[in-house]
């Protein structure tokens, strides 16, 4: 075994550190030398690409067209919708001034405090009020809505603590931001996005989710109501991994967003938004992962096949590539990306290891044997199962595994998420489940103040009012008032 996977902590050791560790020795992310900000490397550049790629042929295939907004947002439009300020108040990074000069005494660069500017500039936490600022000079009439926008970019939130990809100050997102004629298309629209998220997690990500509602508490700062999918990870915890806000008129009337309805009479626009980030990739390496390394979906693994040569001279690496090259060339018809591996610094050993941790579905070795028999020996990443199939139609029963690859790991998921959500009746019940890494379903009484207590005696926070319950009542678990029905409780990342 590799020294990589020998320092790799085991998961049932410290599933913490053995999602540090794979972070940093899968080659994904590390620490930058700003406090919370991460460096994403290529490989990990890489899988967020191919999730860019999915994601946004969904947007574009749902009417939805990208733009760019500025990243500095001046203070004062941060007050104009008072619960969305109060959201995020405490996580804005704030620029005042604009210039530097050198210290008189030579001790090197200071801030010029003649260059203070007159308004001070917010790095964009998130994008609504400027962009609702720029919508008023958009928006006319009927005739220019629904307003469907998209734009990947950065944010930054001034987080304390953080742990790569899951939680850092500045990450990747895409922010969607859409203007509505009616409430009722605000609304379809915020559920559609909700539900293509979920589309996504499930078919690309193979990762199933709970859709939901967010309480009151946990809904986005200036939303009427936020649409939630929560996936649950190997150790029990769960993880938001998109969210659909709507936001009905109030930055509409912020913004002053006004258009002629088909009647000619003046009304705010409806607003929604939705983004999902780069926690993303946390919770694909979380959901699937082992103590070898990472398992990715074949769908976005930035490289699904790796061919690695074994050979015993010159001669005979130069017959192996020959047949490679012509294997890889049939996948790559097929749309499926190949590397291949002749490199002669590192042995044959090594590099199975290394491919394991980087996580690539399937790896296809090819020595003096299988010159002579016409086979290539195939080993499956998701199982670590290995068989000989003869070189005839490879490309074929290759793409057919990486389906396969595809599917049991979602099943896998699944039935994790499945055995692992569990409905309870007693506070009793819900504390001592909860410790065992179960998502719960317990009647609530719908009070901010019983979810508090829950939360602050349990570390548990009420993930979402499912979109499938089943709507029976009951009565709370902690207070014994009347419950309109099952909601979904889990730690959470």
């Amino acid at each position: 075994m590799a020294k990589e996977l020998k320092e790799l902590t085991p998961r049932d050791e410290n599933y913490s550190q053995w999602y540090q560790d794979l972070v940093i020795k899968a080659d994904l992310a590390e620490n930058s030398a700003v406090r919370g900000c991460m460096v994403i490397k290529p490989y990990g550049y890489a899988i967020w690409e191919k999730m860019q790629g999915y994601l946004d042929g969904m947007f574009k295939a749902t009417g939805h067209t990208n733009a760019y907004f500025p990243l500095l947002i001046p203070k004062s439009f941060m007050s104009k919708e008072a619960d969305h300020i109060e959201g995020f108040a405490k996580e804005c990074a704030v620029v005042t001034h604009y210039r530097l000069k050198n210290a008189a005494d030579g001790s090197g660069v200071i801030v010029d405090p003649g260059a203070r500017l007159e308004e001070e500039l917010i790095i964009r936490p998130t994008s609504e009020t400027i962009i609702w600022n720029t919508y008023r000079n958009w928006i006319r009439s009927y005739r220019d809505l629904p307003l469907l926008i998209n734009q990947w970019a950065n944010v930054m939130r001034w987080e304390m603590r953080t742990r790569l990809f899951l939680r850092t100050a500045e990450f990747l997102w895409q922010e969607g931001h859409t203007a509505h004629a009616t409430r009722r298309e605000a609304e379809e629209e915020a559920l559609r996005m909700q539900n293509v998220y979920a589309e996504f997690a499930r078919e690309c990500m193979a990762m199933p989710v709970i859709r939901g509602r967010k309480s009151d508490s946990e809904r986005f700062a200036g939303a009427i109501d936020t649409y939630t999918i929560e996936a649950m990870m190997q150790d029990g915890k769960a993880l938001q991994a998109g969210t659909s806000h709507f936001l009905g008129q109030n930055f509409g009337k912020a913004f002053e967003v006004t258009f002629l309805n088909k009647e000619g009479k003046t009304e705010y626009a409806w607003a929604t938004s939705w983004g999902a980030s780069t926690r993303l990739i946390g919770a694909l390496i979380m959901s699937h992962s082992d103590d070898n390394g990472l398992v990715l979906p074949p769908k976005l693994a930035p490289t699904q096949v790796v061919i690695v040569p074994i050979y015993r001279n010159a001669e005979q690496l130069g017959q192996i590539s020959e047949r490679a090259e012509a294997i890889a060339t049939r996948l790559k018809a097929l749309g499926i990306t190949v590397k291949y591996d002749a490199s002669d610094n590192k042995k044959p050993g090594w590099k199975f290891a290394e491919y394991e941790l980087k996580g690539i579905p399937v790896r296809l070795g090819l020595g003096g044997r299988d010159l002579e028999n016409n086979t290539v020996e195939v080993m499956r990443r998701d199982l670590l199962r290995k068989e000989t199939l003869s070189c005839d139609g490879i490309e074929r029963q290759v793409q057919a595994l990486l389906e396969d690859i595809q599917g049991n790991i979602y099943q896998k998921a699944l039935q994790r998420l499945t055995s692992r959500t569990i409905e309870v009746d007693t506070y009793e019940a819900f504390k001592s489940r909860l410790e065992e890494g179960f998502f719960i379903l317990a009647h609530w009484d719908g009070s901010p103040e019983t979810e508090e207590r829950i939360k602050n005696d349990t570390k548990a926070t009420l993930r979402c009012i499912p979109a499938e319950g089943d709507g029976l009542p009951g009565r709370c678990i902690v207070t014994g008032r009347p419950s309109a029905g099952r909601v979904l409780f889990a730690r959470a990342y």
